[in-house]
């Protein structure tokens, strides 16, 4: 399955954001869509993954943190635009032909697209291969950070996307996103 083939899936939610499990119950595996933000891999949960599209227009609303690029419209739908760059503090970068807005739809009902530098592809996942977020990195916030996935020489970042956007955020983007 490539990443083209997860645009519009329209998903079920898991009932665990942070489960690793499954997509079908039967063998232990879960998919993964992969992406790249500077010089790391980073992963979603397909369940948590609307569609992926290029990047347009966005339209900037004032008194937002910088992180928050503003807002589209998605067939009607008006969705907050997040820069993962600039949330995680990352040198912030132009666009190229291969950024994409990834829209994903959280647990606790908030759609919301993040600008990533490319979506790479969908991975098959066994949980055992998944570990959770390191401890001892004293002063950072990691609960965006589900897990890290080691495959051979490969790790990737999974990402909690409930938690990538604060409570206060997710309200601010509601507000702004009904106006």
């Amino acid at each position: 399955m490539t990443a083209a083939a997860v645009a519009e899936t329209g998903a079920p939610k898991q009932s665990d954001p942070n489960a690793i499990s499954s997509t079908d119950g039967s063998d232990g595996f879960s998919q993964v869509v992969s992406f790249r933000l500077a010089n790391e891999e980073y992963g979603l949960n397909i369940m948590d993954v609307q569609e992926i599209i290029l990047p347009g227009e966005i339209t900037q609303i004032p008194e937002v943190p910088s992180y928050i690029r503003g807002i589209i419209n998605l067939r009607g739908k008006v969705i907050p635009i997040v820069d993962l760059r600039r949330r995680f503090d990352l040198e912030v970068s132009s666009h190229s032909e291969q950024t994409r807005i990834v829209v994903v739809n959280t647990e606790s009902g908030t759609t919301f697209g993040v600008v990533v530098d490319a979506v790479s592809e969908v991975v098959r996942v066994d949980a055992n291969q998944v570990e959770p977020p390191p401890t001892g990195l004293a002063g950072l916030d990691r609960s965006y950070i589900r897990g890290l996935l080691k495959q051979e020489e490969r790790i990737m970042i999974l990402l909690n996307m409930e938690s990538v956007l604060s409570h206060d955020d997710q309200s601010l983007l509601a507000k702004n996103s009904t106006v």
